[in-house]
């Protein structure tokens, strides 16, 4: 073969080849696994959103080990979801709880508390909070 269709064939090959690659894979489903379906927070309180113009917000909070979140409550409903290591949260007089990777919560609701990372690695827990327009998602409280 000479001229152009010499290539043909390699260059046919090299196609199909690639599009193995990326054509989808006609046998995968796609699955949802739910972390978390919960009215109440992980203290028992009964979520409430706030009114107004809805805003959701999500956030990678990070703690190296030994860190604290200093103390704090959120006026919005807060989905946490911990990625990564181990934190400690003290809610005063309702106890206090160690969530780990793998962990989902519906975090305390207009409740004082305060996170350490209890564990010897870094810690990082995704926050999204369920929020609205000139609402804050975490107000700083006394200890």
């Amino acid at each position: 073969m000479t001229g152009p269709r010499r290539y043909f064939v390699p260059v046919a090959f090299l196609l199909l080849g690639l599009a193995s690659c990326i054509a989808p894979d006609r046998d995968a489903t796609p699955t949802a696994a739910v972390l978390l379906s919960s009215g109440e927070t992980t203290i028992g309180q009964e979520i409430s959103y706030p009114t107004g113009t809805a805003t959701i917000t999500a956030s990678i909070v990070t703690l190296p080990p030994g860190a604290e979140t200093g103390w704090h409550r959120h006026d919005v409903p807060l989905f946490a979801y911990v990625l990564e290591g181990e934190i400690t949260v003290d809610y005063g007089s309702d106890g206090r709880q160690t969530y780990t990777a793998g962990d989902a919560f519906l975090e305390a609701y207009r409740t004082d508390h305060n996170g350490v990372n209890t564990g010897p690695t870094t810690a990082k827990v995704l926050a999204v909070f369920a929020g609205a327009e000139g609402v804050r998602n975490t107000v700083p409280a006394a200890p």
